[in-house]
Order: structure tokens, then sequence, then C-alpha cells
């Protein structure tokens, strides 16, 4: 799967074109901006972009209107078509967003129950009681997402409903040759839907890229054969940046043990989640470490880790932005991209990651742990990689056995000898390959 060997990189269109937050109804051509930026994610070492929400929609594009259009605020469809094949050209990957969940207030078949309600032919769409009401005082009641009645809940189990979504998803596959689809809040869709949704995308497109969003719960009661290839892994997420403002790198260490270790209890070894230190959703990783000697190394670590790693759009120059701010704040509006030692240190992470077997395909062994260094192992039967981080400022000499003799550091190709302790200069990181 193509996917387990990328580096994506997310984009909030909506967000990243400058378009109003109200969609007002004027067609502007904004999406092309995202072509001006693919000499940017070039160096990056991006070789596949996650879109969030593209399709017509309400307000913030989870609100969806129309699941065929472009939203008319990023421009038409050929507009898009010309980005996608742009971005193909350059050998990126087209990772869209699938909120099939629910559907916005002005979605065309919810419109038609507001104004035909009992005679409509969309009545059993969604989940719709006549004799109640909303919040919008529309003379009826409808299900909203976790409460928010400008999220309606679809009817994913009427054959119609799934029709219609698998139509959609089947049009931007053939028209635009999208290669995967982020389902949004995965951990509310039926089971059954999205065993569908996998059927159908698997007879469209070889290695279709299903990855969901799961904030909680056990990743393997959807990424699993038959439904999800990955999902978000916000667990680890969580142990990222936590480890280091308490300066107490066992925290996501236990995590990675805990998903990807060599014991047999072990949740997800095997699995491919999507790895990230920031998304649309939450507080940049600038704004959220508390030194920023280690904004290199978390991105280290998660490059490192077991996962595919997905880099938010200004983040990688180190970007701020605070959730209490308001999700605005979050999805900005950049002139153009910056390169700074931070960008350059991602390109080197991204090439180490893309081109190691061990990096992409590997097991995880913990070798050295105290609360301000880490070192684990990443093996397959062809390759072996030793990450090593230290997230304090004094050098640190580690005492193991490595195993080999001598290495090279896939970041910088500088030869490493493991004679004597392998000492780490304070806030460092490397990708040691053992030489056989």
């Amino acid at each position: 799967m193509w996917a387990y060997e990328s580096v994506f990189y997310q984009i909030y269109p909506l967000g990243f074109c400058g378009a109003p937050f109200e969609n007002d109804g004027i067609l502007t051509h904004r999406i092309q901006k995202v072509e001006e930026w693919i000499p940017h994610m070039k160096k990056l070492g991006v070789n596949a972009i996650y879109f969030s929400p593209i399709f017509e929609s309400d307000t913030h594009g989870y609100n969806t209107r129309d699941y065929r259009k472009l939203d008319c605020r990023l421009g038409t469809n050929d507009d898009f078509k010309h980005v996608c094949q742009m971005l193909h050209r350059e050998g990126i990957k087209v990772v869209l967003d699938g909120v099939f969940n629910h559907a916005g207030r002005g979605f065309w078949a919810f419109q038609d129950v507001l104004r035909n309600r009992e005679n409509s032919p969309y009545l059993n769409w969604f989940h719709i009681n006549l004799g109640g009401n909303s919040n919008y005082n529309d003379g009826l009641w409808y299900e909203g997402w976790e409460g928010n009645y400008d999220l309606v809940k679809l009817n994913l189990r009427n054959e119609e409903v799934i029709r219609y979504l698998l139509d959609s998803v089947k049009y931007w596959v053939e028209e635009f040759d999208i290669d995967g689809l982020r389902l949004d809040v995965a951990y509310c869709l039926d089971h059954d839907f999205v065993r569908r949704l996998r059927s159908f995308t698997d007879s469209l497109k070889e290695d279709f890229f299903l990855v969901g969003e799961m904030l909680h719960g056990d990743y393997k009661t959807l990424v699993q054969d038959g439904m999800l290839h990955s999902a978000t892994n916000y667990e680890c997420y969580k142990g990222l940046y936590s480890s280091f403002n308490s300066m107490n790198l066992f925290e996501i260490n236990h995590s990675l043990m805990r998903q990807f270790g060599p014991e047999n209890w072990t949740l997800y070894k095997g699995l491919h989640l999507l790895s990230f230190v920031d998304n649309h959703d939450v507080s940049r990783i600038a704004s959220l470490l508390q030194n920023e000697k280690h904004l290199p190394l978390i991105y280290a670590l998660m490059f490192g880790m077991p996962g595919i790693p997905c880099v938010y759009y200004g983040s990688e120059w180190g970007a701020k932005a605070d959730k209490r701010e308001g999700d605005p704040a979050l999805r900005a509006c950049f002139e153009k991209p910056e390169e700074t030692e931070l960008t350059e240190w991602i390109a080197k992470l991204a090439e180490a990651k893309k081109n190691s077997k061990a990096l992409n395909y590997g097991g995880f062994r913990s070798v050295v742990l105290t609360n301000r260094q880490c070192i684990f192992e990443r093996k397959t039967e062809e390759e072996r990689v030793l990450v090593a981080i230290n997230a304090d400022e004094q050098p640190f000499v580690a005492h193991f056995d490595a195993g080999c003799g001598l290495a090279v550091d896939l970041i910088t190709g500088k030869q490493h000898d493991f004679g004597g302790g392998s000492e780490l200069p304070g806030y460092s990181a490397f990708f040691w390959k053992c030489e056989k």
C-alpha cells in the first residue's frame, strides 16, 4: 500500500485559500493557490496530500450541501481537476475528506424535507420526527451529530443514501482520479456502511486508501481487513507533546509499547496509523510545546515511530495558533510558504522515512529509556534502524548493546561508531541505520 511509504501534508482549503467563513455563494477561483505551493511540498518531501473538506458547504466544510461540487468559494470542479492533475504529475497522491456521517442544513435533500415534510421522497434519508421541533424551529425534530443541529445525521441504513454517497465517491475517483478518503468522525459511522465503502472503493481503484478519524477506543474496531486501512493516532498525538512538556518520555514510550511493542498483547502490531503533532482541530504544536528547542525533536520522534507521518500546513516552519482563539485561527491563510531550518529538518526526516524499510514497516522495541532520552529500534528482515532522542539541553552518553559496530545516520548521512558509548548532544535526534 503506497500510503504506508508516504509522507502526508494536510491542507484545510477554505482557510488555506482565505475563503470567507460563511458561504456567500460567490464563485471565486481560489483553489489554484495549491499549485503555487507544489514546489514547497516537493522540497518538504511530501508525496501525498490530505485535503480537509472541499465539497460545497454551509460554512466550515463539514456541513455539506452538495457532495459532487467543489465549494464555490474555492472555484469550480474543473479548477480542482487541474489541481489534481498537477499534483499527480509531481507524484503527489490526493486524499479527500469524506464527511458521510452528517450533512449540512443546506444539503439539498434536507431542504426538500423542510419544504415538503411527509411528502418529501428524502424523509427517510435522515432521522426525523415530524411531531417534534428543532433548535431552528423547523416544526420537526431531527438527529444532529453530537447535539450539533447544523450537522444533520444521515441515515446510513437507507439504501438510497448509501447509493448516493457511493456514487459521489465514484464521481471523484473517475473524474479527478483521487487516491483515497479520510472519513470524518469515523467512530460514528455504521460499520456495515464502512464495509460497503471499502468493497466499493476496492473495485474502483487499486490501493484506494481509507483512513478514519478516531479520537478514542480500540482502533481495530475499524482498522481491519474489509474496513479501513488506517486511523488517526490520537493516543500518540497526546503522548508526543505531553512527554516533551513534562520531560517524561516514559509516556510516549508506554503508548508505543502498548500499540506496537514486541509482546503478544500488543494492540496494533502491523497496523499503519496516521501520526501527527497537530492538525486543523488542535493547537499548533509550536504554541503547545513549552520549549521551542523541542520542536525539531517532536517531529523526529513522530517520523521515527511506527505510523504514517502527516504534517499540517504552516506548522513545518513553526507557525503558531492556540485552540482557545477559535477554529479559524487554526486554519490560517498564509500568503506563501516559508523556508526555515525546521522545514529543512522535516525534509530530511521525510526522505529518511520514505526510503527506509525499517521506518515504514519495522516493529518497535524500546532499547534505552530515561525521562529525557529514548532510543528505540525499528527492524525488518532487510534493515535495522535505531531512533535516538535527547530532549535535554545537556549531552547524554548511552551505553547499550547496539548489535553492530557502525551505523549511518539516515538524517545527515554521517557515520556513527557505537564503540565506547553513544553520545547524544543536547537537543538532538538520530536515525542510525545499523551496518551489517
